[in-house]
């Protein structure tokens, strides 16, 4: 979308419901999609809501609600219709040869955000990725308002002969784009193993919800706050202290929000990964939020597409100094124990929080298998003081041993038998 201060880009919006569905739920959806085109630049001038049995296979909506539209954009100069839910390339050019103007879903919104942000090589060839794989099932000829963005692919209307053309072409495209982030992926695993073993922790959660603000707030850190959706889309990691003077890193993530395209997600998994290499995820929740259970839903379901959510974690209720019934947070406590609530921007609890967290990564442990040779058997007590014995066995050369020891407890452990054990790498 081209769009200036002083000329935004007018749009409508449609969100099509099943009838008997959460009506309040599907106009919280639309709000969140007016952030959207807001953060995109544009301007909501009108939104539209239907209930139907099932969608228009053919057009999404019905030929009353086609026809009403057709008349608010001509009354209002609308040059842009965006559906909450995704709609089908056949949909998608029926209603733009209806209405003629751009037709777009919550989908390609979001993949024109995400790319307006992208500042890293890594971030711009995943949206470049997820933009091509967008693109490819809806190369038509009537697609000609994206001609500046996708370089004129599927834009210039010769026929299926050209489209067809186009198609081999971006799915080429696709495949070297697949093949960069592989390159990607493979630099930032050899720049891992010259990390220092400190304990990592990343921030996730709903899109806005003062995942940066934390960062700022616990490491000193000048990551860009905005009231604005996906304002962070690079990771960023930095230092910061335990209370007890232990240094440890923190990671600010992009933040999740309802409908996320698959494919979207899909070419994250590399700038996501910071949340599988951490060793706790920080899950921050806007407590002030009106759907914020639902919010958490969507991020534990992010997370388990991700294969991340057995992974040790805390999550964070921020915000409560904008709260204004107070009592919400004794029932939000006791639907969630072991929560913690704060308010980053006016530094509520935070070290409560600094504690939690040291506190959290000293109980995980790592199982450390080694061999304790015969020859030392009088230090087999202190081991059982130190770790907890998972499995035990004698062997030809001494006596194996499995043991979780916590992580506050490891140095100790290599201090005191680092020179007599056979350690097991497996």
């Amino acid at each position: 979308m081209e769009i200036t201060e002083q000329n935004k880009e007018k749009v409508l919006l449609v969100a099509v419901a099943r009838k008997g569905g959460n009506r309040n739920l599907v106009f919280e959806q639309l709000q969140e999609l007016e952030s959207l085109v807001d953060t995109a630049g544009a301007e909501v001038v009108e939104k539209i809501y239907q209930e139907l049995e099932k969608p228009n296979p053919k057009t999404a909506i019905g030929k009353g609600k086609i026809q009403e539209i057709k008349e608010i954009i001509d009354e209002e100069g609308i040059k842009l219709v965006v559906f909450d839910d995704e709609i089908t390339p056949t949909q998608v050019r029926n209603l733009e040869t209806e209405w003629k103007i751009k037709v777009m879903d919550r989908s390609g919104l979001i993949l024109d955000i995400f790319a307006k942000h992208a500042r890293s090589n890594e971030a711009k060839t995943q949206v470049e990725l997820a933009q091509s794989q967008y693109l490819l099932p809806r190369l038509t000829r009537m697609w000609t308002h994206l001609s500046k963005q996708y370089g004129g692919i599927g834009t210039k209307g010769p026929g299926e002969t050209q489209i067809e053309s186009d198609r081999r072409a971006l799915k080429t495209k696709i495949a070297r784009l697949k093949e960069k982030l592989k390159e990607i992926n493979i630099q930032k695993e050899q720049q891992k193993k010259g990390r220092s073993d400190l304990p990592r922790f990343a921030l996730i959660g709903y899109t806005n919800t003062g995942k940066s603000t934390l960062m700022n707030a616990i490491t000193e850190a000048n990551v860009l706050v905005e009231d604005k959706l996906f304002a962070t889309l690079d990771t960023t990691v930095r230092a910061f202290n335990f209370p007890n003077g232990q240094k440890a890193l923190l990671s600010d993530t992009v933040g999740f929000i309802r409908k996320l395209p698959a494919h979207l997600v899909a070419s994250f998994r590399s700038t996501l990964a910071e949340a599988s290499d951490a060793d706790i995820i920080i899950h921050l929740v806007d407590i002030t939020h009106p759907h914020y259970v639902d919010q958490i839903n969507v991020v534990n379901h992010t997370l388990e597409t991700l294969k991340l959510d057995k992974k040790p974690s805390l999550l964070v209720f921020n915000k409560i100094d904008g709260l204004e019934n107070k009592d919400l947070i004794k029932s939000v406590d006791s639907a969630y124990p072991n929560s913690i609530f704060i308010s980053a921007t006016r530094g509520i609890n935070l070290n409560n929080l600094l504690q939690k967290m040291q506190d959290k990564y000293d109980e995980q442990g790592k199982i450390i298998k080694f061999t304790l040779p015969y020859t030392d058997i009088s230090k087999i007590n202190e081991i059982y003081s130190i770790g907890d014995i998972k499995e035990r066995k004698d062997t030809d050369t001494g006596i194996y041993f499995e043991v979780k020891i916590t992580n506050d407890k490891i140095d100790l452990f290599f201090n005191r038998f680092s020179k007599i054990i056979i350690k097991d790498n497996t």
